[in-house]
């Protein structure tokens, strides 16, 4: 069963200072950790072996291990037992990765603004900004519903939204190339 982190504040030390943007930098600010939470966020993917296989930027194995690692301990993930199979482990989002979808679209926006990003992956980013904090919301409450009590993903939420506008976007730029 699906279990959220039962701690107040998230067990990872106060480094030099106490700062919240320092401490934010320290535990998401290296080259991997946001790709995998955005990953489990966006891309619904749970397992070690989809989120190798489905990174787009091309995470090598051990990367990824230690990264999982690191968000397991920090209190960002859960490292549970795959029912369907007993060699595999499924890696669910705690509350409180839960609550960096405000972030995430933030910085989405940012990036689509500011910087030359593809025009299938900014899509999304696009949604989010627009559909602001009703949809983060929305959205942060159909990934409590399905990382943390383990439901299924509903075929009509925001997911689904963002993952079809990806596509049809996608599908439009195979067409010009």
């Amino acid at each position: 069963m699906l279990q959220p982190v039962p701690v107040e504040k998230l067990p990872v030390s106060r480094g030099r200072s106490g700062c919240p943007i320092n401490m934010t930098v320290q535990l998401l600010g290296d080259r991997w950790s946001l790709i995998v939470l955005r990953d489990i966020m966006f891309g619904g993917l749970t397992h070690f072996r989809e989120l190798l296989n489905a990174s787009m930027e091309g995470i090598a194995s051990n990367i990824l291990a230690n990264r999982l690692a690191k968000l397991v301990e920090a209190g960002l993930l859960t490292r549970d037992d795959d029912p369907s199979h007993r060699q595999k482990v499924a890696y669910h989002l705690t509350e409180a990765a839960v609550q960096l979808v405000p972030l995430m679209a933030q910085l989405g926006a940012w990036g689509a603004r500011w910087l030359d990003t593809a025009p299938e992956l900014t899509v999304r980013a696009e949604l989010l900004a627009a559909g602001g904090p009703v949809m983060w919301d929305r959205f942060m409450a159909e990934l409590r519903a399905t990382h943390l009590t383990g439901a299924p993903a509903p075929t009509d939420g925001v997911l689904a939204e963002l993952t079809a506008a990806y596509e049809e976007a996608a599908a439009r730029e195979d067409l010009i190339l």
